[in-house]
């Protein structure tokens, strides 16, 4: 059988952009050789796309990977009849021998999260790993995420949302609202982001008013989601239109709350894998993992964090993850292996349903013509 060709996206623009080098530098190492030819694709902070430049490369030189040279700059045309990298010059010739079979997209946040990347990849006619332009843009807002799940009926914290302008004209008004509605503490979050850049606990109106300038830095719409005494644990979730969820794992933080050093940095959290709950509670949470997956419309992969409430047991979503980290710290591929699948076979999966995906789509009619 010939070698797939597999490109991995990384870098990005975005404020999770070392995080997404770190998940790229796994999966690269990762990927089975024998099965795979893997051509890995470093996105600038400023959205070039540079050809050859590896992960491992990247963090030895600050984890950047602005300005690099001696590589080949190169786009993908939105072309559905090409699907192969050409050079930036605009000439139209390929860069690879073939087409491309699949994309790993291993990029967190903002253009990579959020379904703009994906909505490309589907003029380009190429099959990528994860959620299409719909679920990964609910998935990335978590306004209209949250808006869903409600529609759905699935139990979450309170929370209120607003624009960086209406900050700017009043923030009084906003700090007043959240203290009649929400009170304090409280969790202040940019509403498109991840691996919790931007995001602070508030316990008192100056903390919320920083906070809130501080999230509005990284995007133009802010949520404040009211504090719940809990613990937080974690569910992966992996297919498409017939999804599983693995067994839940537990994050134990060391510090106030689970923040972007305590995730990537000085390792200031535990991991119990798997979580030590009742069996009940596991079956629960593995059902409601899968009904969020499916309720914001996902697919490939997903990790779903929940509250389990210290108060009597209860569960509440906490948020959907559609493209989760793959570093060497990361839950969701850690919990797939306590689950049973190990990390390569999971890429394997992932590529799978990738291609699955993109022929089920492939059906679709494209043009009409009146009888």
């Amino acid at each position: 059988m010939s070698k797939k060709t597999v490109c991995v996206l990384f870098g990005g623009r975005s404020g999770e952009h070392e995080v997404s080098v770190r998940s790229a530098a796994s999966v690269m190492k990762a990927l089975d050789r024998e099965k795979y030819t893997v051509v890995p694709i470093a996105i600038s902070s400023e959205g070039r796309w540079i050809k050859g430049l590896t992960p491992d490369e990247v963090i030895l030189e600050s984890g950047s990977v602005s300005g690099k040279s001696g590589n080949d700059t190169v786009f993908l045309p939105a072309d559905p009849g090409f699907r192969r990298l050409a050079d930036l010059k605009g000439s139209g010739a390929g860069l690879l021998e073939g087409e491309i079979d699949v994309i790993i997209p291993v990029l967190h946040g903002t253009y990579g999260e959020d379904g703009a990347i994906q909505g490309l990849l589907e003029l380009a006619n190429v099959p990528y790993v994860g959620s299409g332009v719909l679920g990964s843009a609910l998935g990335m807002d978590k306004v209209m995420m949250k808006k869903v799940l409600a529609y759905h009926g699935i139990p979450q914290p309170r929370f209120l949302s607003c624009l960086r302008g209406e900050l700017e004209k009043d923030k009084v008004k906003i700090a007043e609202a959240v203290e009649r509605e929400l009170g304090y503490p409280c969790f202040i979050k940019p509403a498109n982001l991840g691996s919790s850049v931007g995001i602070s606990k508030a316990h008192d109106r100056a903390e919320l008013l920083a906070g809130m300038t501080d999230a509005a830095a990284y995007d133009r719409k802010i949520i404040v989601e009211e504090h719940i005494d809990a613990r937080e644990v974690e569910v992966s979730v992996l297919g498409n239109d017939d999804p599983a969820a693995s067994l839940p794992g537990e994050i134990i933080p060391l510090k106030e709350f689970y923040d972007y050093e305590a995730k990537y940095v000085d390792g200031l959290s535990q991991l119990k894998i798997p979580a030590e709950l009742p069996e009940e509670t596991v079956v629960m949470l593995r059902d409601l993992a899968v009904q969020v997956f499916k309720a914001l419309e996902c697919s490939g992969l997903s990790r779903v964090d929940f509250f389990l409430l210290k108060k009597d047991g209860s569960v509440m979503v906490n948020e959907i993850n559609t493209l989760p980290g793959f570093t060497d710290l990361s839950m969701y591929p850690k919990l797939w292996e306590a689950t049973g699948i190990p990390y390569s076979q999971l890429l394997d999966r992932l590529i799978e349903l990738a291609l699955e995906r993109h022929r089920e789509k492939s059906r679709n009619k494209t043009t009409f013509t009146l009888s």
